[in-house]
C-alpha cells in the first residue's frame, strides 16, 4: 500500500489504521454514500442516509463508529437495530472484520437462541450489540443485567422497516432505555416521511445531514428489469420454466426466488425439490439454526438455488446472485427495490424477472414509476409451459397435503404467547385486542383502496373524455366491499392493458394458453383411462 492508496478515505478523516484494514478487504475508494457522510458523522452530527442497496451504506457508519471506539473504548457503545436476523449477522459480521485490531466485542440479540445465553453475552458488556427490536425489547423487560444509558451511537438500518407499525411498540421500550444524548444514524434503500419525521425518535435537527443519491433512479443501471405475463393458475409453471431457462446458460448461477407468505415460500421450495430443481428456503417460521444452515449452502453453493420471503430482501448481500425472481409483485414498490437489490451489486451485472398477471398491471405500474425504469419482456415459449403444466401442479397439490399447515399456525402463536408472558399481560386479553385492531385496520386498508382504484378510474376517464367527471368524488358505503373492490380492479387493469403496448394481447395470449392447458390435461385422462381399459394377453 502506498501514499496515493486510501487517500479519499484519508481526506474523509478516516484513520490509517482503519484505511488500512479497508485496503486488506479490497476496498481502495469510498463509494458516493461513504464520501457523503462519513466525515458529518466523524463531526458529530445525525445522519440520515439513503442509497441503493449494494452501495455500502454499512461501512459509511461503521467505519466512523469504530473510530470513535478506538479513541475511548468502553462497552455497550453503540447500538444497531435491523429488521431481520440475517441482516443483523451480516452486519455483526462486517463490524468484526473491520474491528479486529480492536478485538471487537459484538453481541447478536436476535432470538432464536438461548435467551440466557444472550442475557449473558450482554451482561458483559460488549463493545458493540447488533439486535432485532423484539428480541431486545424482551432483555430490557425482563432483565437487569446490561445498561444502554451509556451508549454513544444509535443505528437504525432499513430504517423505513423499523418505523413500520409491527416494530412500534418495541421501538418504545427500547428508546426509553437510551440516553438523551448520542447519535442517530438512519439508513436505509428508500427513505420514508416516516423516517424522516418520527414521533418515536428525536433527531438533533441542529447537527442533522440528510444524504440521498443524486440520480432519482432508485434501482442501478447494471440491474436487467424483465417481466414474464402469465396466467394466475399457472404462475408456478412460469417459475420453473423461467429458472430452466436461465439456467441454460447459466448452470450454476446463484438465484433468489422471493414469495409473499411463510407458507407459500415452504411449499414452493418443497414443489421445486420434487421435481428436481434443488433449493434451500429461508423465512421467518424458521429455526436460527436452519436459516443459518439454509444461507449458509447457498452461500457455499452447495445450494445454487433459495426460495425466501422478505426476511431475504433486507441487507443480505451475497455478491454471487445473478438472478432475482419475483414469484409474486411485492404490495409496496419499495419493496420491490430491496428485493432486486439483492443482486447487481456493488457495480456487477445481474437481471431481475417478475411474473405478472392480468390483474397485477397496476402494481407493475406503481413499482415502474417509483423507480424511473420501464420492465421489458423475458419470453417464455408458452407450448413448453403448457407441457409441465399437469406435472407441476399436481406436484404442487402433493406438497400442500404433506404441510403441516397446525405446526406453522401453532409457531406463530406460540411465539406470541411467549411475548405476551414476559411483558407481563394477559395473552387471552391481548390476542382478543389484537383481533380487533387487525379488522379495523383492514376495514381501512380495503377504504383506502377502494378510493384509489375509484380516483384512477376517475383520472383514466378524465384523460378520455378531456373533462372531470363529476360523480367520482362522491363517497358511498358499500356493503360488498370485497367484492367491489376485485371488480374495479380487473376494469382498471383491464383498461392499463390497453394503454400499453407491452400489455394489449395478453387476454388473448392468456385465453390461448389457457385451452392448450385444457387440451393437455384432457389428453392425460383419456390416455390414463385407456391404460386402466387395456386387458393382458392371455396365449
Amino acid at each position: 500500500m502506498n501514499e496515493i492508496d486510501g487517500k479519499e478515505f484519508a481526506e474523509l478523516g478516516v484513520k490509517q489504521w482503519l484505511v488500512k484494514q479497508l485496503f486488506t478487504l479490497g476496498i481502495r475508494t469510498p463509494t458516493p454514500i461513504q464520501k457523503g457522510c462519513i466525515s458529518q458523522i466523524l463531526g458529530g452530527y445525525d445522519c440520515i442516509g439513503a442509497a441503493k442497496t449494494g452501495s455500502g451504506k454499512t461501512f459509511a457508519f461503521a467505519l466512523p463508529i469504530l473510530q470513535h471506539l478506538a479513541e475511548d473504548p468502553y462497552g455497550i457503545f453503540a447500538l444497531v437495530l435491523t429488521p431481520t436476523h440475517e441482516l443483523a449477522y451480516q452486519i455483526a459480521d462486517q463490524f468484526q472484520i473491520l474491528g479486529q485490531q480492536l478485538k471487537l466485542r459484538v453481541c447478536i440479540v436476535t432470538g432464536g437462541t438461548d435467551q440466557l445465553e444472550e442475557s449473558l453475552k450482554l451482561s458483559k458488556r460488549p463493545h458493540i450489540v447488533v439486535a432485532m427490536p423484539g428480541r431486545l425489547a424482551d432483555h430490557i423487560t425482563g432483565c437487569d443485567t446490561f445498561s444502554l444509558k451509556k451508549i454513544k451511537y444509535l443505528v437504525l438500518d432499513e430504517a423505513d422497516r423499523l418505523f413500520s407499525e409491527s416494530f412500534q411498540d418495541d421501538l418504545e421500550t427500547i428508546f426509553e432505555a437510551l440516553p438523551q444524548k448520542k447519535q442517530n444514524l438512519l439508513f436505509s434503500a428508500t427513505i420514508t416521511d416516516d423516517v424522516r419525521e418520527s414521533k418515536l425518535l428525536q433527531l438533533n435537527k441542529d447537527k442533522l445531514i440528510t444524504w440521498s443519491e443524486s440520480d432519482p433512479q432508485l434501482t442501478v443501471t447494471t440491474l436487467d428489469q424483465r417481466y414474464v405475463v402469465c396466467p394466475a393458475y399457472a404462475r408456478d409453471v412460469y417459475l420453473v420454466q423461467t429458472l430452466r431457462k436461465y439456467r441454460e446458460t447459466k448452470p450454476s448461477s446463484h438465484v433468489i426466488v422471493f414469495t409473499d407468505t411463510k407458507k407459500e415460500c415452504q411449499v414452493l421450495s418443497m414443489m421445486l425439490n420434487a421435481i428436481g430443481m434443488d433449493n434451500v428456503c429461508l423465512h421467518g417460521f424458521m429455526r436460527q439454526r436452519e436459516r443459518v444452515s439454509a444461507l449458509s449452502q447457498f452461500r457455499s453453493n452447495l445450494k445454487c438455488t433459495l426460495i425466501a420471503t422478505n426476511v431475504a430482501a433486507r441487507g443480505l448481500d451475497i455478491p454471487s446472485v445473478d438472478l432475482v425472481v419475483n414469484h409474486k409483485l411485492p404490495l409496496e414498490p419499495r419493496e420491490y427495490i430491496h428485493r432486486v437489490g439483492r443482486t447487481a451489486r456493488a457495480g456487477r451485472s445481474g437481471m431481475a424477472v417478475s411474473l405478472i398477471t392480468p390483474f397485477d398491471i397496476l402494481r407493475l405500474g406503481e413499482i415502474e414509476e417509483q423507480i424511473k425504469t420501464k420492465l421489458s419482456e423475458y419470453k417464455i415459449d408458452d407450448d413448453e409451459a403448457v407441457k409441465v403444466f399437469t406435472t407441476v401442479s399436481v406436484t404442487r397439490r402433493e406438497q400442500e397435503a404433506q404441510l403441516d399447515n397446525e405446526e406453522f399456525e401453532q409457531r406463530k402463536r406460540n411465539y406470541k404467547i411467549k411475548r405476551w408472558i414476559m411483558a407481563g399481560v394477559d395473552p387471552d386479553a391481548m390476542e382478543a385486542g389484537l383481533e380487533e385492531m387487525r379488522r379495523k385496520r383492514i376495514k381501512a386498508a380495503k377504504k383506502a383502496k377502494l378510493a384509489k382504484i375509484k380516483q384512477i378510474q376517475a383520472q383514466i376517464k378524465k384523460d378520455e373524455a378531456g373533462q372531470d367527471d363529476p360523480n367520482h368524488t362522491q363517497q358511498t358505503e358499500i356493503e360488498d366491499i370485497d367484492a367491489t373492490i376485485k371488480k374495479s380492479m380487473k376494469k382498471v387493469n383491464k383498461t392499463l392493458m390497453k394503454k400499453d403496448d407491452r400489455f394489449k394481447n395478453v387476454i388473448g395470449k392468456i385465453s390461448k394458453i389457457k385451452r392448450k392447458a385444457e387440451n393437455v390435461k384432457q389428453k392425460s385422462v383419456e390416455d390414463r383411462g385407456i391404460k386402466k381399459k387395456k386387458k393382458p394377453v392371455v396365449d
